[in-house]
């Protein structure tokens, strides 16, 4: 039987120490514990810290896009070169694989993508993942590599994804690490703190939001403190952090896929009527769309937000927004058929 596929994250955060700098002993031991498990998983590591890594060689750093962009092509390899040596002594290869937003949007891309992944696994060597922020365009890029991680993870049809940050894991009001999620709504969205490393690009919303998505995908996720003893195998058995329940999916790779790897271009808002008809797997209408928050055209992917402006589907649009923005009327119009909405 081909292996499970695991997906660990390590933001910026988890893996530098207090000076911004890459903090070797704790990269040292990620690839320590991950040769404990190599044998187990299909693994994809989806690392951040190049720009951390980079950023000291550039004169008077003040972390403009440009500056970051340079830090990251000075930073990238020095931070593959280290996770090389480490995992040398464990007599493990790895391979870099910079990503691009584009390499998911495009469906063919993201094919040659896995296929790439299949065959450096079927040699026993790991991808580590990142952002190509050298050439990654502003407006078509990654919020951040939670993003990424995800992607992969929901792509590849991965059972486990791990989120290592720098803290405990998701805290209740108290202070108290949630050790369990059954279902990430809103309640459980706002325990995230609101502010982001001063390191990385993310925080607990970003985790908890691609966390949600992942989960409606089928896939458990852990987030967790990195910093500890044996933190990677306690994530996996669900002995530290909080444990993210994996939803219930049947859905197909290609709903997978339009899911979380298209782009989406547009947004509208609809009734309670037409949310209901989409949680009966019936199309939608334009007589249900109360609002066109963002315009989109035909073939373009949008976001469904229901009345209370919470994201409950994606799809691919039958007709552009202008056919019905003005006359939303319009007897049996259809904006999205059934089988090309996804219910998050």
């Amino acid at each position: 039987m081909a292996k499970p596929i695991l997906i660990l994250k390590f933001g910026t955060a988890s893996i530098t120490n207090a000076n911004g700098e890459l903090d070797e002993a704790v990269m040292s031991d990620i690839a320590r514990q991950v040769s404990l498990i190599h044998h187990e998983y299909n693994l994809v590591l989806v690392s951040s810290g190049a720009v951390a890594a980079g950023k000291k060689f550039l004169k008077n750093y003040s972390g403009t896009l440009s500056e970051k962009k340079a830090a990251a092509a000075v930073g990238n390899p020095l931070l593959l070169n280290k996770y090389s040596e480490y995992f040398k002594n464990y007599n493990i290869s790895i391979a870099q694989s910079l990503c691009e937003r584009q390499h998911f949007s495009n469906r063919d891309q993201f094919l040659q993508l896995k296929k790439t992944y299949e065959e450096l696994w079927a040699n026993n060597i790991i991808p580590i993942a990142n952002e190509n922020d050298v050439v990654s365009n502003l407006e078509l890029k990654f919020s951040d590599n939670d993003e990424l991680a995800s992607l992969i993870a929901i792509g590849f049809g991965a059972t486990l994804l791990l989120f290592s940050t720098s803290v405990a894991g998701v805290l209740d009001r108290d202070g108290h690490v949630v050790s369990t999620i059954d279902n990430i709504d809103e309640n459980v969205l706002s325990l995230a703190d609101k502010e982001k490393s001063s390191l990385g690009l993310g925080g607990m919303v970003s985790k908890l939001t691609f966390a949600r998505l992942a989960t409606r995908m089928g896939i458990k996720v852990v987030i967790f403190g990195i910093r500890g003893i044996e933190t990677i195998n306690k994530a996996i058995s669900g002995q530290t952090g909080t444990v993210c329940l994996a939803q219930e999916c049947s859905i197909p790779a290609r709903k997978k896929w339009l899911a979380s790897g298209s782009l989406v271009t547009g947004r509208i808002q609809i009734d309670g009527g037409a949310h209901k008809a989409l949680v009966n797997r019936h199309s939608l209408l334009a007589v249900g769309v109360k609002k066109v928050l963002e315009r989109f055209e035909k073939g373009e992917v949008f976001e469904i937000l229901d009345e209370s402006n919470f994201v409950v589907a994606v799809a691919r649009a039958k007709v552009s927004s202008q056919v019905f923005d003005k006359d939303q009327k319009v007897q049996n119009l259809e904006i999205a058929h059934a089988d090309d909405i996804v219910l998050l």
